[in-house]
């Protein structure tokens, strides 16, 4: 049976600001997609990215000419406010996961390997302080549920998809920390692009990120339960 260890202050105040900031993604997202509905209706139809949304909104509101009415230009302000100061919130809890990142030793060591970075380094060691609750980087890797599901019948062993138990936070921003590591280790050739590049040549671009997102998983508990920086040439047992 494995016990969960109590968290400190500091992990519980971590995730705190974890949470408060996911629900404010969240939040923007449903803020976007409402704009963005209200004005398809009229007859405006913008890009999916809320870059180009963000950038037209103020001609929008301010041009006569458009087919809305002073109530829908009401509401349509009254959202795009709301978009500001979901979007100024969201990026002060960025700065301040920055600012605790940048003080926490174990975030410190962490935030070397590629991929991770103040936001997923912070939630990484308020979900599990220095490692030591797991036994080796494969458990946690498991306990995040990047690792394939099995299913075994008559002495046969089969491997499905990941089996995505756990904390289900942590492991969807590891899973965008992979998928920019991916991009990131492809161009600076680092010693991991060796495995990467094999691993892309025969599996699907999805199962590639998460296979390096398990990998990251293994990584960042080996440097936090060692107590060592990132060595990149592969001298950190990761297993």
């Amino acid at each position: 049976m494995r016990f969960v260890p109590i968290k400190t202050d500091d992990q519980l105040d971590l995730q705190a600001i974890h949470r408060v900031r996911d629900r404010l993604i969240s939040r923007r997202t449903a803020v976007i997609n409402q704009v963005r509905a209200f004005l398809l209706e009229r007859g405006l139809v913008f890009t999916k990215t809320p870059a180009k949304l963000r950038a037209a909104l103020p001609d929008i509101l301010e041009n006569a000419d458009l087919d809305l009415t002073p109530q829908m230009r009401s509401l349509i302000d009254l959202l795009w406010r709301e978009w500001k100061t979901v979007e100024d919130q969201i990026e002060g809890l960025n700065l301040e996961l920055e600012r605790i990142s940048a003080a926490d030793p174990g975030c410190t060591r962490i935030r070397q390997i590629p991929g991770i970075g103040p936001v997923v380094a912070t939630a990484i060691v308020a979900a599990i302080g220095n490692g030591a609750a797991f036994r080796k980087g494969r458990d946690f890797a498991a306990w995040l549920g990047v690792v394939p599901r099995q299913y075994s019948t008559g002495g046969k062993a089969r491997l499905l998809g990941i089996s995505k138990r756990g904390n289900v936070y942590l492991r969807k921003i590891l899973i965008h920390g992979a998928r920019a590591a991916v991009l990131r280790i492809k161009r600076d050739r680092a010693p991991i692009g060796a495995w990467l590049g094999a691993l892309d040549a025969r599996a699907p671009k999805n199962v590639v990120v998460v296979a390096m997102a398990n990998k990251l998983a293994r990584i960042a508990w080996a440097v936090l339960s060692s107590g060592e920086d990132y060595r990149p040439m592969g001298n950190i047992v990761t297993a």
